[in-house]
């Protein structure tokens, strides 16, 4: 049994929700007051397949050497500027920690659903992203992370039960999840910030008592949750981002000892990264000053998204959307061949005022292959080592 059970690090999250403000708009929910509801199903550092210390040195070799290849692909900070995307993002990377908190999911969840996110937005070559295409390609990241991590899996009308605008039918999610597993090339088991916090703190940070430890994970876990909505920390290796949290981490919690602990921990990492860990550690302190640092992306609220072409409609304000067709090559992916899907809209009572788009349907001479697609369910698929 391990010392640290999943119960005692689900509250990973907590504190972290508990500050959080939805910036998009007036009519958006406010975390504050739900927060003492949410409780993350987060892992403790004993909860590892590793046996022994040698697997886990191991295992944390292996996360340095391939993490680069799971990072998004060059430019991607300056895609997101330039298309004003960060904003977007953050909503989007917001409502993965939400939903995920909600629906019970394990912390390593919701970063593998925001690695998926970053990696298919730097490929794609889209020039106009709506609000709809944002959010359901975040719909279609959770649903891989979750199909990859958790035993127990949500089905895809509860991942759609909060703070959405838009519902999706079913097949549509599947085939965006198929055009995203194919532009990720089926690589899921990414390697995040969130890797390398058990397999540190398990070698490298064994001497300090129980109580302690569980703390340093929790505020580590914290932390690095607040990493993945700053836009300004993508471009850095995920091992830089997990040193930069421990760094800020134990010197708020064992100020007397931290710099024995840093130096262990430092000389597991590339020195050719010494000026991006201290980059990192002045952003993350720069929280500590200012709790809505990295929510400084409010100022692009005015450049949100372009105006949508679509008309909007209230959920309660209908019974039922007729089926639209949705074109998924929108999304502009470097993939032979068009997409064209099945977009469905449905009211219920518990959904009230969600908003719904109704898009013109023409019938394409490709609508029987179209059907024939949206009836195959995504199954597990294989991974690239």
């Amino acid at each position: 049994m391990s010392s640290f059970s999943k119960s005692e690090s689900r509250i990973a999250m907590e504190n972290l929700l508990c500050d959080e403000v939805w910036l998009s708009s007036p009519g958006t929910p406010d975390l504050s007051h739900e927060s003492e509801h949410y409780i993350w199903k987060g892992y403790g550092y004993a909860d590892l397949f590793y046996t022994t210390k040698e697997d886990s040195e191991q295992a944390l070799v292996i996360c340095l050497k391939k993490e680069l290849s799971y990072m998004p692909e060059a430019g991607y900070l300056d895609y997101l500027q330039s298309k004003n995307l960060v904003f977007a993002r953050f909503r989007a990377v917001q409502w993965l920690i939400k939903t995920c908190t909600w629906l019970n999911l394990s912390i390593g969840t919701v970063f593998n659903a925001v690695n998926y996110l970053d990696r298919f937005l730097s490929m794609s070559q889209c020039h106009g992203w709506k609000h709809w295409m944002m959010e359901l390609l975040s719909v279609a990241c959770l649903s891989i992370a979750a199909k990859f991590n958790e035993t127990s899996l949500p089905s895809l009308d509860e991942l759609q039960m909060e703070d959405l605008e838009h519902c999706f039918q079913p097949s549509t999610i599947q085939q965006m999840e198929l055009m995203v597993l194919q532009a990720l090339k089926w690589r899921l088991g990414s390697t995040t910030s969130y890797s390398y916090i058990e397999l540190i703190t398990s070698n490298y940070i064994c001497d300090i008592n129980y109580n302690l430890h569980k703390e340093l994970i929790n505020q580590v876990n914290r932390t690095l949750v607040k990493a993945i909505l700053d836009f300004e920390l993508v471009p850095y290796p995920p091992s830089v981002v997990a040193v930069s949290a421990l760094w800020c981490s134990l010197e708020e919690l064992v100020p007397s000892s931290y710099n024995a602990h840093l130096t262990k921990i430092l000389k597991l990492i590339n020195q050719d990264h010494e000026d991006d860990i201290m980059e990192c550690r002045r952003i993350m302190k720069a929280w500590l000053v200012h709790p809505f640092y990295n929510m400084k992306v409010s100022e692009q609220c005015s450049h949100y998204y372009p105006p949508s072409p679509v008309t909007v409609l209230l959920t309660d304000r209908i019974d039922m959307i007729n089926d639209c067709q949705v074109d998924l090559s929108v999304f502009k992916m470097p993939l032979a061949g068009s997409n064209v899907f099945k977009l469905d809209r449905e009211s219920s009572g518990n959904r009230k005022r969600k908003k719904v788009l109704r898009m013109d349907c023409n019938a394409t001479e490709g609508h029987d292959a179209d059907q024939q697609l949206q009836q195959t369910s995504i199954q597990a698929g294989p991974e690239a080592a």
